[in-house]
């Protein structure tokens, strides 16, 4: 069986996404080097971490945390780029079970009930075949032991794309375009709502105060990556 394998990945070798080098014996997805040159934050055990401050007067969340800061023509650009629009569905695997195996180590994480991603809107999920949030999402749920939900927090409209705004127009762009589909749902549950970037935060903004309108609700909020 082992000899079938070895011939195939002489002939189909895996590829790191990042760096398009053959991938070594031991490694998945992503190659060592490339690995160790994402910049890791320390956001999981550290309290009042960028990402928590980002909501602070905004949104009253109980834990915020992202894995890796967000570097352009880095690793964790690629990263993010290949996942999203190239379709490698299995980085956000990787990513998921990453982050859930330091979140189930961390003395702060809170015990969630729910997992929630910012959904895409119908069309664009159509479009593009998948939400890049899912196999992170999953990946999450099987290693924290906690339920992940897609349908529930759903996306009304579609917005213009929110890389090139700015942090006003970001917050104007997605108010009031997500909804709970069946209300009540989220009564007396801590819903953990994940993204896979946080720049400005107004899209998760906008998510968790449709969440926050239900009764007795809380919220924390994980991440990919985060931008300074």
């Amino acid at each position: 069986m082992r000899f079938f394998r070895d011939i195939y990945h002489l002939f189909f070798p895996k590829i790191c996404v990042c760096c398009k080098e053959q991938l070594l014996q031991n490694e998945e997805t992503l190659c060592l080097k490339c690995r160790f040159e994402l910049p890791i934050t320390d956001f999981i055990t550290e309290i009042d971490n960028k990402v928590e401050k980002a909501f602070f007067g905004r949104l009253p969340i109980e834990f915020g945390a992202s894995l890796f800061y967000y570097k352009t023509k880095g690793v964790s650009q690629q990263l993010i780029y290949q996942l999203k629009y190239r379709g490698q569905q299995d980085i956000g695997s990787l990513l998921g079970n990453w982050m859930g195996a330091q979140l189930k180590e961390s003395q702060r994480f809170p015990k969630v009930d729910y997992i929630v991603p910012v959904p895409l809107h119908a069309k664009k999920l159509r479009k593009r075949g998948y939400n890049q949030l899912t196999t992170f999402g999953l990946s999450l749920s099987e290693i924290i032991k906690t339920p992940y939900l897609e349908d529930v927090l759903v996306r009304k409209s579609k917005t213009e794309t929110q890389t090139l705004k700015q942090r006003f127009d970001r917050w104007k762009n997605v108010q009031e375009i997500f909804d709970v589909s069946t209300s009540n749902f989220f009564d007396n549950t801590h819903v953990l709502l994940i993204d896979d970037v946080i720049t400005t935060g107004a899209t998760l903004e906008a998510c968790a105060n449709q969440i926050l309108k239900s009764n007795n609700v809380k919220i924390s909020i994980v991440t990919m990556a985060y931008t300074e």
